[in-house]
């Protein structure tokens, strides 16, 4: 089939031509993001492939129909981005790669949560500036702090696993059953009973209308002071001028972003000789508690190589007749 990939950088052409080296799909790699203004590019091409930060309203979806797209392909987890409710109208079958590594996310989640805590970054730069100093790096024991995660999916239950050999309670709060939340030493609350008792909250769910902005001013305010407060997963599920005023505050004592609200016009691009007109993401910056790495929890070998082969294997079920395995819709 014919494959139009947005949004592509040298690692997605290295890791999708190996995927599909035998399998003999025709790939276009495309740069630019996928929005109205470039949607055209994808004519003639049966599948367009995605990633999270591309746009498919339903406008999109049209001009993709129009020009022969059949197959929405999503190489990635989360789907907030795209109008499924047209994409079903349109008889459009859209796929997304719900399980490539929760270890990647979770480990990074952890990655970030340490380095907020011992203060890795800021003694990194005194380090390189000969400051030897340990003045104002004091940190804390993970072990015996209560973790609170929002959200007990499998990346939510990859870190529990890893928070109990750090010696951490783990609190979990998920509107799903979980039945193996006990054999991994989760405890489930309430949201309520979570912010409250948490040193820790890192947040593990999808981004809906329901979870926009979860993390707001009220739920911060019922939140321990000086809480550290860790999100791997979508940026808007958090207000970002809420958590300023957190941070400012003090009842926020460390936050580690890997995702942020306004991402899209940022992140993956070398933006180093640009003013960032963004300005309430150059103020999180200039915060020296705050920790911020550009969406790429996601971004290990293993990670790389499930995606790559569950989206090659879900075009091939599309050509082949059969409904892909992890189809969010099914044309018709």
């Amino acid at each position: 089939m014919n494959v139009a990939f947005f949004s592509t950088k040298p690692y997605d052409r290295r890791f999708f031509t190996a995927a599909n080296a035998s399998h003999g799909h025709a790939i276009t790699f495309l740069e630019p993001r996928l929005t109205s203004e470039t949607a055209s590019l994808a004519q003639g091409h049966e599948v367009v492939c995605a990633f999270v930060n591309d746009q498919l309203p339903a406008p999109v979806l049209e001009v993709l129909r129009a020009g022969g797209t059949r197959l929405i392909a999503l190489r990635s987890a989360g789907f907030n981005h795209v109008d499924l409710m047209a994409a079903r109208r349109l008889g459009l079958t859209v796929v997304h790669v719900p399980r490539y590594s929760p270890h990647a996310v979770a480990e990074h989640a952890v990655a970030l949560m340490l380095a907020l805590n011992r203060h890795i970054h800021r003694a990194h730069n005194r380090v390189r500036e000969g400051n030897f100093s340990i003045e104002g790096l004091l940190g804390f024991d993970l072990h015996g702090k209560t973790v609170g995660l929002i959200g007990l999916g499998k990346i939510g239950l990859c870190l529990a696993q890893i928070l109990h050999g750090f010696g951490c309670r783990v609190l979990a709060v998920d509107p799903l059953p979980v039945p193996d939340a006990a054999k991994e030493h989760v405890t489930l609350c309430s949201l309520d009973d979570v912010l409250a008792a948490a040193d820790v909250v890192s947040l593990h769910c999808p981004l809906t209308p329901e979870t926009r902005h979860l993390i707001d001013a009220k739920t911060i305010a019922r939140m321990k002071r000086g809480v550290m407060l860790i999100n791997t997963s979508r940026g808007a599920l958090v207000d970002t001028a809420a958590v300023i005023d957190g941070l400012l505050s003090g009842q926020i004592g460390y936050l580690g972003l890997d995702v942020y609200e306004d991402e899209a016009e940022l992140f993956y691009e070398d933006r180093s000789n640009r003013l960032i007109a963004d300005s309430v993401f150059s103020r999180l910056i200039t915060l020296p508690n705050v920790l911020i790495t550009g969406h790429q929890a996601f971004f290990t070998n293993e990670a790389l190589t499930t995606i790559a082969g569950t989206t090659i294997q879900s075009i091939n079920d599309f050509a082949a007749g059969r409904v892909p395995e992890f189809s969010l819709t099914k044309a018709g």
